[in-house]
């Protein structure tokens, strides 16, 4: 961990109270944006995070589970059951890699998770919509959190030391 000295620990840079921690402020937002995107995403049957893991295989279809989990940062346990229920509702389906690896399980968009993905095209600008904010202040907002989560990651201490 490192070390605060005085000159970085000052009062006048410390938070106070709970709404001027970064933390909180991440976690709320994200807390925020989720509760915005549940109207949109319960006329289609899915969840948020059920809506990240399509949006991967929209993007590339016919990868691993881990390549999804990796993508949507899930842990096996938790994505397992959410391929289960995408599965169960006809969007997505599971096959081991018999060619190569019976380890590793594919995960295809049916026809009925390639429809999805053309009735959920007008989710993205709908959330802008509702939030009025423009598109460019979003994408620089997006881009300073990406970089924020590259210093945090790079702050971890398995990433400090990643043999201990």
């Amino acid at each position: 961990m490192k070390e605060i000295n005085d000159a970085s620990a000052s009062k006048d840079t410390q938070p106070q109270c709970l709404e001027e921690f970064l933390c909180f402020a991440l976690y709320s937002a994200s807390l925020a944006m989720t509760k915005l995107y549940q109207p949109h995403l319960k006329p289609l049957g899915l969840t948020y995070p059920q809506y990240l893991a399509l949006l991967v295989l929209w993007e590339k279809d016919g990868i691993t589970v881990s390549e999804v989990g990796q993508r949507v940062q899930l842990d096996s346990g938790t994505l397992s059951h959410l391929l289960k229920r995408l599965e169960q509702a006809g969007f997505i389906s599971r096959l081991r890699d018999t060619g190569h690896d019976e380890r590793r399980v594919i995960i295809r968009l049916t026809e009925a998770g390639r429809e999805l993905e053309r009735r959920a095209t007008g989710v993205p600008a709908a959330m802008i919509c509702e939030m009025g904010i423009p598109f460019e202040t979003l994408a620089s907002l997006r881009d300073g959190i990406r970089q924020v989560q590259e210093k945090i990651i790079q702050a971890l201490p398995e990433q400090r030391n990643p043999d201990a």
